[in-house]
């Protein structure tokens, strides 16, 4: 079977996932610089969600260097199937967390200066737009597991 790029086990998966792990630390530090974030459920989400995406995406990042750069893994329907779910659930998970993050902030800006101080604001804005990011390597990643699993 020829190689899929972008498929587990590949250099564009380890290159999905560096990405992905290093979006979703940047949104999860850039919200956990302030503690007042805990005071909106859309935070809270944002910051669980990113605690999720965080080690799922290092531990096959670990698995795609193993593979890359090692020795090659064979490719096992059940393994891709573990992934290709996973992928899934956490991608629309953090769509989600970020839409309700990015709607949240923005609301917070518009609604003026007292509830959110501008320059936190921004910094829950920069840390939605990194979660979208995040959100895009992982549905990246999916649909190219995706097309793996259907052609095993």
């Amino acid at each position: 079977m020829e190689e899929l790029a972008g498929a587990f086990g590949t250099s564009a998966s380890f290159a999905l996932r560096l990405g992905q792990t290093v979006f979703s630390s940047s949104s999860l530090l850039l919200m956990c610089l302030d503690v007042g974030f805990y005071s909106y459920t859309a935070f809270c989400y944002l910051v669980t969600v990113m605690g999720l995406v965080i080690p799922w995406s290092i531990t096959l990042l670990v698995v795609d260097a193993y593979s890359v750069f090692i020795q090659y893994l064979p490719v096992q329907r059940r393994l891709i199937m573990i992934i290709f779910f996973g992928d899934m659930m956490l991608s629309c998970l953090s769509l989600a967390a970020a839409c309700s993050t990015a709607s949240i902030a923005d609301l917070l800006l518009d609604a003026g200066g007292s509830h959110c101080p501008p320059k936190l604001c921004g910094r829950y804005q920069l840390s939605a737009a990194m979660a979208f990011l995040s959100w895009f390597l992982s549905s990246v990643s999916f649909l190219f597991n995706f097309w793996l699993f259907s052609s095993l």
